[in-house]
């Protein structure tokens, strides 16, 4: 992707409360949909953040109140053939594998519509949390094509085959409710509880090791496409990893001490 200042971004905003970052789509006339320019931005905060040793976790939202992103730009799209096709996919997909393989937890905040690009954006967070007014769907077969940016891989990780499969070939979004009770989401708030609330978790998961943090996520990321005796090994292997660190040293002799550990961030 094209190389981004961040200090001229124009369809993303970067937020930092502490260690907390804050990454907001920045469209709320176009319901926050990604376009090219968008997708290249997000791509080049997420990287950002992630050689960042001061931020502990990343929250995800959109600006405004109705949608968190309404999915990619239509416009864009009905021109494409079989070569951008896959291109736009590909580019889409770059963004969704950036921010699942963060070091840092990224938390989810869907304070609205979540289609298409938008819940698969969401989908590659660690945990989704969504405001009680929020819908979330996969509708691109009523367009004729599918999900492109990873919707048809990790939906049904999460949620299963079945359900799945209902979302994608009906098209058909669901509730916050709905989401809750099928696990797309770890909770729902209210809209004006919704952002307070989603950094509330991350800043508990700041006050962790970083270390331990970062090895946690790659023991499921990667433990989910192997056997158990495989997934297994490679946990032990990071569990051996995590203890040769200072910071390990640090959390138990904290956890001894009754002390608050002292974490290594800049």
């Amino acid at each position: 992707m094209a190389t981004i200042d961040l200090g001229a971004l124009q369809n993303v905003r970067l937020e930092r409360d502490g260690h907390l970052a804050v990454v907001v789509v920045n469209r709320p006339a176009k319901l926050n949909a990604l376009d090219d320019q968008t997708i290249a931005e997000l791509d080049a905060v997420f990287a950002a953040l992630d050689a960042d040793d001061g931020v502990g976790a990343v929250v995800l939202t959109g600006a405004g109140d109705k949608a968190f992103v309404a999915g990619a730009d239509i416009a864009v799209l009905a021109k494409q053939g079989v070569l951008d096709g896959k291109e736009n996919a590909r580019r889409g997909q770059a963004l969704t594998l950036r921010i699942e393989q963060s070091r840092k937890p990224v938390l989810a905040a869907i304070n609205g519509y979540a289609f298409g690009g938008g819940l698969e954006l969401a989908l590659a967070c660690d945990l989704r949390f969504c405001s009680r007014a929020a819908k979330m769907g996969l509708p691109e077969v009523s367009l004729g094509i599918l999900p492109g940016y990873g919707g048809t891989q990790r939906l049904p990780r999460l949620v299963g085959p079945g359900r799945a499969l209902q979302m994608i070939l009906t098209g058909d979004p669901v509730t916050a409710e709905e989401a809750e009770r099928i696990g797309l989401v770890n909770g729902v708030f209210e809209p004006g509880e919704l952002l307070a609330s989603t950094k509330a978790v991350a800043m508990r998961m700041v006050s962790r090791g970083p270390q331990a943090l970062a090895l946690a996520k790659q023991a499921v990321h990667r433990g989910a496409s192997l056997s158990l005796p495989e997934a297994l090994a490679l946990e032990a292997d990071l569990f051996g990893l995590a203890s040769s660190t200072a910071e390990m040293k640090e959390g138990m002799a904290a956890f001894l001490a009754k002390r608050k550990a002292a974490w290594l961030r800049s």
